[in-house]
């Protein structure tokens, strides 16, 4: 799978950008879509790659399931149904577990499983026009596998409402239950996005991936094994070469080693 179909991937440097290319279906999501992302996810981070941004081609970031999907699926039996299910949780998860920051870059529309793939990313920057849904109960089905994903980021209070209503909302409701974190004039979306990149870039590349690890690994631990990993990741971070050369750049008033890196 050297060369992909459905979503495109450009490098520059330490920053990769992987556009869903399927403006003419609103960059819905099948299973070979599907496939192309976990395949793509799953290698970003191993080839110099610092910051991930994910967007979408044409006039959506992504209208959920491609019908013809759906159409297929609906005939499927349990075992297959199974199967199906099982591609959407690999792709989200290899998002969720890319050891680089995941930008999201989202415009016009963003429904069903499309926002699975915004909780699935760390950071996310909507336009202020966008529009938002999860739409599967006005299908007569649930959003069952992209749960894994939303709860934790938007709780379970914002998670009833947006589920059992179905309805859509703007970028003012998605940043106020936490589903985006930015919302701008889509003029400005570009410049936000690559702001935040920048941001990302100017920290330790190591203790970024490490940051990024480490609070997937604190979620749901007792107090008790919080307190331990934190004291053994605090003491691994310090003694680690990335943390001494931050620190001394930091004493001796310079840039640190990795800013000079492309």
């Amino acid at each position: 799978m050297s060369a992909y179909k459905n979503i495109r991937l450009e490098r520059e440097g330490a920053l990769a950008v992987l556009s869903l290319a399927r403006p003419e279906v609103r960059n819905a999501l099948d299973e070979a879509t599907l496939e192309e992302l976990r395949h793509a996810f799953k290698r970003l981070g191993g080839g110099g790659e610092r910051v991930v941004i994910l967007k979408g081609e044409g006039k959506d970031f992504c209208a959920g399931a491609d019908v013809r999907w759906m159409r297929r699926a609906s005939e499927f039996s349990p075992a297959q149904s199974r199967k199906d299910a099982m591609r959407l949780v690999m792709a989200l998860r290899a998002v969720e577990e890319c050891p680089c920051p995941v930008i999201a870059r989202v415009h016009g529309g963003a429904y069903g499983g499309g926002l699975g793939l915004l909780a699935a990313c760390d950071i996310v920057a909507a336009s202020e026009n966008s529009k938002f849904s999860f739409s599967e109960c006005r299908l007569g089905i649930l959003p069952a596998v992209v749960t894994s994903f939303v709860l934790p980021k938007i709780g379970p209070s914002h998670t009833r409402r947006l589920y059992l209503t179905a309805e859509v909302f703007g970028a003012r409701t998605a940043r106020a239950v936490g589903l985006i974190h930015e919302a701008v004039p889509e003029s400005g979306l570009d410049a936000k996005v690559s702001e935040l990149a920048g941001n990302v870039l100017r920290n330790g590349p190591r203790a970024v991936a490490a940051a990024k690890s480490y609070i997937r690994k604190m979620t749901g631990l007792s107090t008790e094994r919080r307190i331990k990993l934190s004291v053994e990741t605090l003491v691994k971070s310090r003694s680690g070469e990335e943390g001494k050369e931050g620190l001394r750049a930091f004493l001796e008033k310079r840039p640190p080693s990795w800013l000079s890196k492309p």
